[in-house]
């Protein structure tokens, strides 16, 4: 396990436009040390700061300087509704960066690596029980894993895993009081009962994810304070997930004022 580091700016909103840059200085930097045709691959996540360094990173000027058909995204959690739905990561990512390097011949298509969706009719869903979705949930991830290890190797790692935080301390799909954080024999795991709507969800697992080479988490904002403080006080703590976050050269959370405020009390 790495140094956890800590960086804070004196504002939210500078997380994000810090964080847009030092990705693609990332994904540029290290294709640059790599030869051809080696890949960088990158593991994205929801959250409000990933999604605006993602609009940053569409309007910045680096961008264009990346061999974008070596870099392969992945996603460190989904919400398991239909595709073109909004609360899925993979369509915002979308909507605010990919669908353009793929519409301008810099990204190839089949270097995005979506979780599967919920193909069922609305009405299915809702009337559906526990163990269908269950059984859904649970083929979906094995598809994913396979997918991983189909195009990584026997042991997956990521180059960069950007993740946010929730203010309950959760991260990728990995909740306080659900069992998934445990989990050491999967890749991928289905999430039912989600506290956070959608309740269908699928995630990497904590093992994988500090398998990656740079972990970076971008949690600002004072509804975030609390956990903060706890997650940065002792590692691996059930109650807060994200105190499961690691990475095996680099581990740095990104944060603001008022995420930083209660840490001298943790």
């Amino acid at each position: 396990m790495v140094h956890t580091q800590l960086i804070v700016y004196p504002h939210s909103g500078t997380v994000a436009k810090a964080g847009a840059q030092r990705m693609l200085l990332a994904i540029l930097d290290t294709l640059n040390a790599r030869p051809a045709p080696a890949y960088f691959d990158l593991a994205l996540t929801g959250g409000s700061d990933t999604l605006k360094a993602l609009q940053y990173m569409a309007d910045n000027t680096l961008t264009d300087a990346i061999d974008w058909s070596r870099v392969r995204i992945w996603w460190a959690d989904e919400r398991f509704v239909e595709a073109k739905d909004e609360d899925r990561n993979a369509f915002q990512a979308r909507r605010l960066l990919l669908d353009h390097l793929v519409s301008s011949g810099m990204l190839p298509e089949e270097n995005i690596h979506e979780m599967g969706s919920d193909t069922r009719p609305p009405q299915t869903v809702a009337a559906a029980d526990d163990a269908t979705d269950d059984a859904l949930l649970d083929a979906a991830a094995w598809d994913y894993e396979h997918e991983l290890i189909a195009t990584l190797g026997p042991e997956p790692t990521m180059d960069l895993v950007v993740l946010g935080m929730g203010p309950d301390g959760h991260f990728a799909s990995l909740f306080p009081g659900h069992a998934e954080i445990n989990e050491k024999n999967h890749l991928v795991v289905g999430v039912s009962h989600s506290p956070k709507p959608p309740a269908l969800r699928l995630s990497l697992t904590a093992p994988l994810l500090a398998r990656s080479r740079r972990t970076w988490v971008f949690a600002a904002g004072s509804g975030k304070a609390k956990a903060l403080g706890q997650v940065l006080a002792a590692p691996d703590n059930p109650k807060f997930p994200a105190s499961f976050i690691s990475g095996t050269q680099e581990c740095i959370w990104f944060t603001d004022a008022s995420a930083a405020a209660n840490l001298a009390e943790a």
